[in-house]
């Protein structure tokens, strides 16, 4: 046995395949990751537990219990640690590898397409504008469905509205993580807990943007060079904190985009709408972004630091996340910073509710719409309602706003 191979669990049973069948498998995964990451992730368990017993089942849900307070994509992980119980870390690698591809090759495509041949032309405008409406839609359903987990009593929720108002402030984005998450950790203590908020506020007031220590740029609109390494660094920032699903990347990947005037708000709902009908996680829509601001570098280089987590966590440090996982104290800082997520996804909600809705020459014309697509978020189950919602705020929005 290499040093590149995985210890053998007994649970872990992986098959005799070659590297090239390995990489096809994944890709096969890839092409037909269509709704989601329960959809994901329910058509890897069905064929790698169910059907091909690559692992038992108790096995799988550990591994999806740990991949779940991971930051990244949930089936992307999965893939990635599942090519290294059969190869070693060249298979997850290449598992990982074939499982995003498909994704990322037709993002590229639509990104091109859709930079030589809608971003600026009046004729797609409605249906453009419609599709933001129904993005605004999903991401309210995933808002709550990420809230009613990661909300389950009063100190949470009233840490989730102190991070949306700091967000909504334009406090840097890591101070509401860490002062909540310190907060909740030591919430227990209450002499403890209120030394930390005016630690933590004295930190928010050094940083906050006009003080001369802050990041100022990303905050005030103002054109910046969109250089490969900053691109890079705002996609790893958006994989480092995608906890609770790819929608708690968003705020990351505008405030880093929109925030230094590379694209415009309608410009990145687009990508986030496009994103949704791709057999692809979620965060593919960083692939979007970054080509909008930097073309096939700036694709690459989003796209590069949005799932460099996911392959360095799952496939070096897993070993050690079991343990981690049941550390009670850190639980407490994770909730805490869950809910500070779940309050900065909010925010970033209404900053883009408030750009779609000033498209519009008539408000009530995008707020019907948008209650219609609420009420298909709701209603519809199924991989395909995403894809459904989207196609319907289009043409909505083809008729609506001529």
């Amino acid at each position: 046995m290499t040093t590149d191979t995985v210890s053998p669990d007994v649970s872990v049973m992986p098959p005799a395949i070659s590297l090239l069948r390995l990489f096809l498998k994944f890709l096969r995964f890839g092409c037909l990751a269509f709704g989601g990451p329960v959809a994901q992730i329910a058509m890897i368990r069905h064929a790698l537990v169910d059907e091909e017993k690559w692992i038992d089942s108790a096995r799988f849900n550990r591994l999806l219990a740990v991949m779940q307070i991971l930051p990244g994509p949930e089936a992307h992980e999965l893939c990635v640690h599942l090519g290294m119980t059969a190869r070693g870390r060249i298979g997850g690698l290449l598992a990982g590898l074939g499982f995003m591809l498909p994704g990322f090759i037709l993002m590229l495509l639509i990104a091109w397409g859709y930079n030589t041949y809608v971003l600026g032309k009046d004729a797609l405008h409605g249906v453009m504008l419609g599709l933001q409406v129904a993005v605004l839609a999903v991401i309210v359903r995933a808002v709550q469905r990420i809230g009613q987990h990661a909300l389950p009593n009063m100190t949470l929720l009233l840490l989730a509205l102190v991070a949306m108002g700091a967000t909504l402030a334009e406090v840097p984005f890591w101070v509401p993580l860490l002062v909540t998450g310190l907060v909740y950790m030591a919430a227990l203590n209450a002499p403890l807990a209120c030394a930390l908020v005016v630690v933590t506020s004295f930190i928010a007031w050094l940083v906050w943007p006009g003080n001369g220590v802050g990041d100022g740029a990303v905050h005030s609109g103002i054109a910046v060079p969109a250089t490969t390494l900053a691109l890079f660094i705002a996609g790893l920032k958006g994989g480092l904190l995608t906890f609770g699903g790819a929608y708690t990347a968003i705020p990351y990947v505008r405030q880093d985009t929109v925030g230094r005037a590379w694209l415009s708000d309608a410009t990145f709902l687009d990508g986030v709408a496009l994103a949704g009908i791709l057999p692809a996680p979620l965060v593919i829509f960083g692939t979007f972004a970054g080509y909008m601001a930097g073309g096939l570098s700036g694709a690459l280089a989003v796209t590069a630091g949005m799932f460099l987590p996911a392959f360095v966590f799952s496939m070096i440090f897993y070993e050690h996340l079991e343990a981690v996982v049941a550390n009670a104290t850190l639980h407490r800082f994770l909730d805490g910073v869950a809910a500070a997520v779940v309050g900065t996804i909010t925010a970033t909600l209404l900053q883009l509710a408030e750009a779609t809705f000033m498209q519009a020459s008539n408000l009530l014309v995008p707020a019907g719409l948008l209650v219609l697509c609420l009420f298909g978020a709701w209603k519809l189950k199924g991989r395909l309602a995403t894809p459904a919602i989207l196609a319907f705020g289009g043409i909505a929005g083809a008729i609506l706003f001529r």
